[in-house]
């Protein structure tokens, strides 16, 4: 029997809570919605279920699922500007627990500043404490051994994490030596280890949590955390593959849109279903926008151009898109080197032999990525000041009467953490171990370890907008990378410093060649050319429907409520106003848990 829902349960039936989208929010609120047996909550998810999916559970199998067009909807960006016209790929989860379920399992936290900064942007409650209590419910850290704690230099009362939550957080198994030889290179370059890093205090080099459940050795995601442990609650309907068209609205009470259902698509039908108390919308950053425009919500010019009745007008819909950047250094590992890592996997002996190690909760697919870094600028790089000067320059000479309405303040905050006096953490290097670079491939055989730089606080500001009133059709997705030259600036720095680690012992002692950029790349105009044309995301797009006041641009009050509606909710990172210094994945889970809390107080 399917442990989803059939269309006969769902097509013209009514329900107290429709969500549209089956991911990390979605999933998550269903959960709590329906602890309560008198409330009946409907998700639509329009890709597939991909339920107890070998391919997808492997931990190790980091990225594997990219471009896969079963688990990743394969998005692109419009061809950029400052890119020379280039497209970038945005990957994103297909099927109940949406990205969760193809991301690289890190669990983050960010600066407790960055959360706190929304509340001083018009948000009451959102700040760093609500953000700690109410993830407490959602993790369930097992802390890892006293001999593995000695070992990799681990500082357990650093881990301040809950341990009673659905969604599984440890450190998969299979650590290695070398992995720690990369840690001494940082300290070597000046970084030292995190004192706070789940407490709002980041900024130093940690290990990692993954998403990844100790007992089973697989990936902990929305879908077995919060889905299948209550996929037989009477009063939780799940229906995959319906692609939700719009938010059925009529005009009610207060001058205020009332959403009184969704139309959607299922096998090549159209159906409705009714909402009795609320619309919620979750279909993420890049599509939440689309959904509440092609329900006639969202600036006047765009719908118009699309031929969509203006029920709505919100000009803050599908604005200040903002997105982390990403760019990998890949080192070649002497054939001497001890280090297991994923691209011994592509031979299918290897494979198969792991797989059989696996079942024991041993081997490579056992492997995490666990080592990060946050620092602010200024620990790397002497031209923290300069930059920081000619970002506040670049921010002043904005026309304020061209600039979209509270964009300076947010720039103005933001700004901040670029000043050296601040020593805000916005940059950040990733030790992944595999290949994960370009232009040059890997050779086969070889291993690899690629360190990520990431650039977490960039000053650009894109858009994402309905181009047609065909749901089927992508919205034009465009990040306006590196619009502002601090982010160029910043970015390149943060590749210098971590290009120059392999320099450092004991990592030098492992390291036989560059292969990216390669050692033709020498100067600066040369690094920079290369990290635009071979940079990627990773897929922390956020701000797309902007929690801020109405006349700031705001698309939701701090409630998560749309202005202008009286019952229509958006629960996703979309609402985020002002990007953080992390990984995304923890603050969509808190802002699930958040939006349970207005909704039952508003039941």
């Amino acid at each position: 029997m399917s442990s989803t829902s059939h269309i006969d349960a769902v097509s013209g039936k009514s329900f107290d809570y429709i969500i549209i989208g089956g991911g990390n929010c979605g999933l998550t609120l269903a959960a709590r919605l329906t602890e309560d047996p008198s409330k009946s909550v409907l998700v639509l998810e329009s890709g597939g279920a991909n339920l107890d999916d070998a391919a997808l559970l492997r931990s190790a199998s980091y990225g594997a699922l990219h471009g896969n067009p079963q688990y990743d909807w394969g998005h692109k960006t419009t061809p950029q500007k400052h890119l020379d016209g280039r497209s970038v790929v945005w990957a994103r989860g297909k099927g109940l627990g949406g990205s969760s379920g193809i991301n690289f399992l890190l669990w983050t936290k960010p600066p407790a500043h960055d959360i706190n900064d929304w509340e001083k942007l018009g948000n009451a409650g959102w700040n760093w404490e609500s953000h700690q209590e109410l993830l407490e419910r959602t993790e369930r850290w097992h802390s890892p051994s006293a001999g593995v704690l000695e070992k990799m230099r681990i500082d357990a009362s650093a881990y301040k994490m809950g341990t009673k939550g659905a969604l599984d957080l440890s450190f998969p198994p299979l650590f290695q030596d070398d992995e720690v030889r990369c840690l001494e290179a940082l300290e070597n370059a000046g970084i030292r280890q995190a004192s706070n890093p789940f407490g709002g205090d980041p900024s130093g080099w940690l290990w990692c949590p993954n998403t990844y459940d100790p007992s089973t050795n697989t990936r902990s995601y929305a879908a077995n955390a919060f889905y299948l442990p209550n996929k037989d609650r009477k009063n939780l309907f799940v229906l995959t593959d319906a692609h939700v068209h719009r938010v059925l609205t009529e005009p009610g009470t207060n001058g205020n849109l009332t959403a009184t259902g969704v139309e959607f698509r299922h096998d090549g039908n159209t159906h409705t279903a009714r909402a009795a108390k609320e619309v919620i919308v979750s279909a993420g950053a890049l599509k939440s926008p689309q959904v509440l425009e092609l329900s006639g919500i969202g600036r006047k010019d765009v719908l118009d151009k699309i031929g969509v009745s203006v029920k709505l007008e919100l000009p803050g819909v599908g604005e200040n898109v903002q997105e982390h950047v990403a760019a990998g250094i890949a080192w070649e590992l002497k054939d001497d080197c001890a280090w297991q890592t994923p691209d011994l996997l592509k031979d299918p002996e290897t494979f198969a032999k792991h797989l059989e190690l696996l079942k024991e909760g041993k081997g490579i697919f056992t492997l995490g990525i666990v080592l990060m870094s946050f620092f602010p600028l200024d620990m790397i790089s002497d031209k923290a000041g300069e930059i920081y000067q000619r970002a506040k320059e670049e921010i002043a000479n904005i026309d304020p009467s061209t600039a979209p309405a509270g964009s300076l303040e947010q720039l103005q905050l933001q700004l901040q953490r670029f000043d050296p006096a601040k020593s805000s953490p916005t940059c950040e290097v990733v030790i992944v171990p595999g290949f994960w670079s370009g232009p040059n491939p890997p050779n086969p055989g070889k291993r690899y370890v690629t360190p990520m730089a990431l650039l977490n606080a960039s000053l650009s500001r894109g858009t994402i907008h309905a181009t047609s009133n065909d749901p089927d059709e992508d919205p034009a997705f465009d990040p306006h990378y590196f619009e502002r030259n601090a982010d160029v600036e910043a970015f390149l720095e943060t590749i210098k410093f971590m290009r120059n680690l392999v320099k450092l012992s004991p990592l030098k002692d492992i390291i036989a060649r560059e292969i990216n950029p390669g050692p033709e790349v020498e100067t600066d105009e040369q690094l920079i050319k290369w990290a635009k044309a071979y940079f990627f995301t990773p897929h922390h797009t956020v701000g797309s429907l902007s929690m801020l006041p109405r006349e700031k641009n705001g698309v939701v009050d701090p409630k998560l409520k749309v202005y202008g509606t009286n019952n229509l909710r958006v629960v996703d990172v979309s609402i985020v106003p002002l990007h953080i210094s992390s990984h995304t994945q923890s603050t969509a889970y808190w802002i699930a848990e958040q939006a349970a809390e207005f909704i039952k107080e508003s039941a």
